[in-house]
């Protein structure tokens, strides 16, 4: 996947919601959208892209019974930098690469986290 510079932010985020992607929008103490947060559980593995900023985004393949998602102790792969850049990359991945042999594809769930606009992904354990 290769975009030029005139390509949007929404022509972006359209892809990946065309590829699995399901987005939440992490908030501050007053309710301001802090990040947009892309998450797609396939397979044995988590892509997580978290788009700051245009020039600030980063991406990250973990093994799919990582607890914090947010926050991945095992990292399989990352990419961070420019928004064209590693949403290509990332998009560029098979879904086997650096996927963990496991017998069970990844399941789970984001649940609210209390306030409004919070969430937290919760792995499926049966």
């Amino acid at each position: 996947m290769t975009w030029s510079r005139e390509t949007t932010v929404e022509d972006v985020l359209g892809e990946l919601i065309e590829r699995g992607y399901r987005f939440v929008h992490p908030r501050n103490e007053q309710g301001e959208i802090i990040t947009v947060v892309g998450v797609r559980a396939h397979g044995t593995v988590i892509d997580i892209v978290r788009l700051d900023a245009e020039d600030d985004v980063l991406a990250m393949r973990m093994p799919g019974d990582e607890q914090n998602i947010l926050a991945p102790e095992t990292i399989l792969w990352k990419r961070s930098g420019a928004m064209h850049t590693v949403v290509a990359d990332l998009l560029r991945l098979a879904d086997d690469d650096f996927a963990p042999r496991a017998e069970s594809e990844t399941r789970g769930c984001w649940v609210p986290s209390g306030r409004a606009g919070r969430a937290k992904w919760l792995v499926a354990t049966a």
